[in-house]
Order: structure tokens, then sequence, then C-alpha cells
């Protein structure tokens, strides 16, 4: 039987969702009499597209991060950096990538660089820091990817209890990966994945993870401090696993091709307000076939790569339904701010057919990449993907749910302002009271860049008096109100409407010099105070593969990138 889609349960029985225990316990007196400060929850998923859950159009079903945005507020135009390292990067401080130290991956040290340190740089200060300086308990859970073997753990950033890796990739307690993957850090120790101190049995990392995440909860109960936690999964980033059992609940669902359901989506997205009617969708890029000339063998396999992302999707939702339980059960939910929302967009990394090694797909001992097919579907119904600077490769969804701060009258709603990761540190120290500092154990803090969400999330709009910038590996953009410049490495610069065309389809550039030129100038004077390093290569292809010379070293850049930049004024 075809699976009905969660964006059509949760369009047609907002009435059941509303209703459910998960949103129960909001409108509910709790336990805990008048709320103080509040918790703070972030949870951040690893290569999921904008499309793909319930509540912003997809098939997959999602029912418990449905809830959680049917009691709460959906942003539209969120936006992340496009790539891991650099996203943790400004979730954690408030800053742009280069001003953390993080212009590029955590593997990437250019030594004349302030902006590309592999590491966060002395001059930030991480929101486990600010939080646990105004009284919280603090911890991580998941994927830190912000130096830690350079010297910058999350146990010396501000976290008291962690139960981290590195860099994720780790799902099965045994499995085919890295030696860098094998691992787990318990408060500072490094324990291997397959001990039983890290899980018990045959675990699954998004569940074995949660249950950390809850352990944590029950610490900061006992401490009867407020807590901050960052829960930083793994998932969906590649190589794709998940338990066979839930793969099988998918498998079949796809063969209808991502052509068909790039429209159905794009038409719900359409239905729950998340898109515009004016905007269309982006037409598929000539490197992905049409689905229905594929043969029945190739249906067979793409159906089965998607059927083991669509699974993945399924356990961070359960992982979601546990934590929301848990919240619940502790007394703490009425009170907790709780955020969702994705690194980058969906990943084309592995080219037009993607890759399936392995014989058992989506178990231990196999590599499988979604690639450059689903990645379109995972993105409707923007442009490119993550690496990339166009909308396909920066947006996010982001659900922003509290039950003690949002009014009632504001669940379901849309805020459609633009919206960034360097606003959440803001928006913590906003409804915490906690106060950012100028210095920090000694060394000069910056200024945060970022401003607080809460206005949008009540419904008022948002004072931004500065345009949002990005610069990832040579592909840039600028976004200010309703434009939106933005150039791919080695192209030429272009500029949209976002109001009218935020699918980037019509470039006007050339109908507004006078205003492109201000806008340039603009990205230029920021690149020149916020340490942007010039990137002088590699270019990646357009599904996000890095071009090197026959016979060149392979990796991520190494060396590829010169310091350009000009010290900060900050």
């Amino acid at each position: 039987m075809k699976a009905i889609p969660s964006a059509v349960i949760f369009a047609l029985l907002l009435p059941c969702v509303l209703a459910s225990p998960l949103l129960a316990a909001a409108a509910s007196p709790t336990s805990e009499g008048k709320p103080g400060r509040p918790n703070v929850l972030v949870i951040l998923v690893d290569d999921m597209g904008f499309s793909d859950i319930g509540c912003y159009g997809s098939e997959i079903p999602t029912p418990n991060l449905d809830a959680l945005a049917a009691g709460g507020v959906r942003f539209t135009q969120f936006y992340n950096t496009a790539r891991c390292s650099t996203t943790r990067a400004s979730l954690m401080t408030g800053l742009y990538p280069h001003q953390a130290g993080m212009g590029y991956l955590d593997g990437l040290k250019l030594p004349e660089s302030n902006g590309t340190h592999a590491r966060l740089h002395d001059r930030c200060v991480t929101m486990a820091e600010v939080l646990g300086a105004a009284g919280y308990h603090t911890s991580i859970v998941g994927k830190w990817h912000l130096g830690q073997q350079n010297g910058t753990p999350p146990w010396e950033r501000g976290f008291q209890r962690t139960a981290n890796t590195q860099f994720g990739e780790l799902y099965f307690p045994k499995e085919r990966s890295k030696e860098a993957c094998k691992w787990v850090y318990l408060d500072g120790r490094k324990v291997a994945a397959d001990s039983p101190e890290v899980g018990n049995g045959e675990w699954y990392s998004t569940f074995m993870f949660t249950d950390w995440a809850l352990k944590f909860l029950d610490d900061a109960k006992a401490s009867g401090k407020p807590f901050f936690q960052y829960f930083a999964h793994g998932a969906p980033h590649f190589p794709l696993k998940a338990p066979a059992e839930v793969i099988a609940k998918y498998r079949g669902n796809y063969k209808i091709g991502w052509d068909k359901l790039r429209e159905e989506r794009h038409r719900r997205q359409i239905e729950l307000g998340i898109v515009d009617a004016r905007w269309p969708l982006s037409p598929r890029p000539p490197d992905v076939p049409a689905w229905d000339s594929l043969s029945p063998e190739d249906q067979d396999r793409y159906d089965h790569m998607m059927a083991i992302y669509a699974a993945m999707i399924d356990c961070i939702d359960q992982s979601v339904g546990r934590m929301i339980a848990g919240l619940k059960e502790r007394g703490m939910l009425e009170n907790t701010l709780i955020f969702f929302l994705s690194d980058n967009g969906g990943n084309a990394e592995g080219g037009p057919r993607g890759i399936t090694q392995g014989a058992d797909l989506g178990g231990p001992d196999s590599n499988v990449f979604l690639g450059m097919t689903w990645a379109t579907l995972n993105n409707t119904p923007f442009r490119r993907y993550k690496h990339f600077t166009h909308e396909g490769g920066i947006s996010s969804p982001l659900i922003v749910h509290w039950p003690a701060g949002i009014d009632t009258a504001r669940n379901l709603k849309l805020d459609h302002q633009p919206a960034h990761l360097i606003d959440l540190m803001a928006t913590a120290c906003d409804v915490t009271g906690a106060v950012y500092p100028s210095e920090f154990k000694g060394r000069r803090i910056l200024p945060m860049e970022g401003i607080s969400l809460m206005p949008a999330v009540r419904g008022e709009p948002l004072h931004r008096v500065k345009p949002i910038f990005w610069m990832h590996e040579g592909n840039r953009a600028l976004r200010t109100g309703p434009w939106k410049l933005v150039k791919k490495f080695k192209g030429s610069w272009e500029l949209y409407n976002i109001d009218e065309d935020r699918t980037e389809q019509q470039d006007i550039i050339g109908k507004f010099p006078a205003l492109s030129q201000h806008l340039i100038r603009q990205w230029e004077d920021w690149a020149a105070t916020t340490y942007i390093d010039e990137w002088v290569g590699p270019a990646r292809n357009d599904w996000g593969e890095e071009l090197r010379p026959e016979g060149s070293e392979k990796g991520r850049g190494k060396g590829k990138a010169k310091d350009k930049a000009v010290e900060g004024k900050k």
C-alpha cells in the first residue's frame, strides 16, 4: 500500500495533531508553577534538504516533527552556511564562520589565515560557554566537527557533559567506516564505539545518542539548573545507513520517481504556505535523467537508495518523539525552547548515479551516497545543493517550539522573514537573560552578528540593520530585504528578487546595475572586515565533486586557498 504523504496528514488532520499527547502538555498547567528561565534544546540534523519533513512538504511520515511544528512557529526563509563545520561554527558562536576560525571544514588550516583555522578561534565564545556562565547545565550529544583534534573539543568550549563524535559518520557499533569515526567521547574520554559503555547491543546511533540525551536531561534535573542541550545528529549524512526493518517500510515507495515526487512536494509546499505559488519549481538539472527513461533495474536501485534515506529521516523523527516525551515525563516540556534545523541543503556528492557499495545496502558494511538525483528532490523547489550559496545549498527548515513562551495563537504560524544561524545565539541570550561577553577567560570576544528571532516568533517584524552574508569555497551571497546577490565560484554575480523569484530562475542583475554594484560593494566591505580568505580552488562541479587536474592529489582543498583577507577591524 502506498504511504500517505506526511504533508497531507499535517494539512488535513491538524486538529488531531494539536490534540496529540506531545502537545497536550503545552496547553495544560505543569507541576513547575510559574516558569523561570527556559531550557534550550537545539536539534541539528546533517545534510537534510529543505523539503524532507512533512510540515515542509515531504511524503516521509514525520508525525513528531509535525506535532512540534503544529505547537510552534515555522520559518520559511531560514538560512545555514551550506556546509557541516561552518554551520556548526555559526550556530555555536553567533558569528560568521571565518570570524569563528572555521572558514572551511576542521581539516584545513591555512597557516597565514585568520579565518581558516581548523578550530574555533579564541576570539569567539560558544553558546555553551555563555549559558554555562549564566548558571545553565550544558551538554552535547552527537557530532561536534569543530576542531576537536586541533584543540577545541566540546568539553573545552563550555559543555559539562559530552557524548560526542569528532566527525559523525557513525551509525552502528561495528561497521565499515573511517578509523576516526569509530570512537565516542564520553565526558572527554575516548571510548570505542562498540564498547558496552557507549550503548547496549546492536544499537543504531540516532537512538543511542537519544539515550544519552535523556540521561543528560536527568543530570540537569538533578542539578536544579535550567539546561542547554545541543543534539547534533549525524543523520542523514552519508554513508546512508538505517535499521533494516525501517528501510523495509519504504522499499517500493520511491518507484514513482523524482520527477513526480518533486511536483508533489512543490504542490504541497504551496498548499502549506511554505512557498509562494508564483515561484516555479526549478527545472530538473541536465545531469539528472528523466525517471521514465531509466531501466527497471536502475529504478529499483534508486528506490532502494531513497528508502534508506527516508528511513534515516523516520529514525530522526522517532528520536524527536522520544525527546518530547522525555521532556514531558520530567516536567520540562512546558518551559523548553526547542529549535530544529539542518546544517546545509541536500547533498549531491556521489554524482548523478550516487554510490551503492556493499551487499546489504543501508547496513553496517555498506557505503551509499544519495547523489544528485534524489538531492534534487530533497531541496525542492530550489536550485543547487550543499556547498553552494544558491537557495538549495543554504535553505533549512526551522521549527521553534516553546509552550511557555509562544502564545497558542501563534501555533501553526509561518514566518517568512529571512533569518540565519547567527541569530540563534542572540535568541538564546534574549530568552535566558544570559549576557554575551566582550571578554571571556581573558580573551577579547567579537560582538555577535545576529539578532533575536523572538519578535518573529511573536509575529512581529525583525529589525535587521545589516544584510546577511555568505562565503564558502568561493561561493558567495548577500541577502537584504527582497534582494539576493549570489555568485558561484569562478562564475558571475547574479541578482534575484526573492519575494518574486525564490527559486532563482530570472537573473535580473542587468536590469539593476546601480543596485547590483552597491550590493557587490557591501559584500566586499564585509569580506574585508570578517577574516574572509580568497578561495582559489579547487572548484566543484554541479554536484559538489572537486575538480582537479588529472593526476593531482585528491583532498579537501588543502593548500589550494590563499589568504588575501584584510585583518578584521573588529
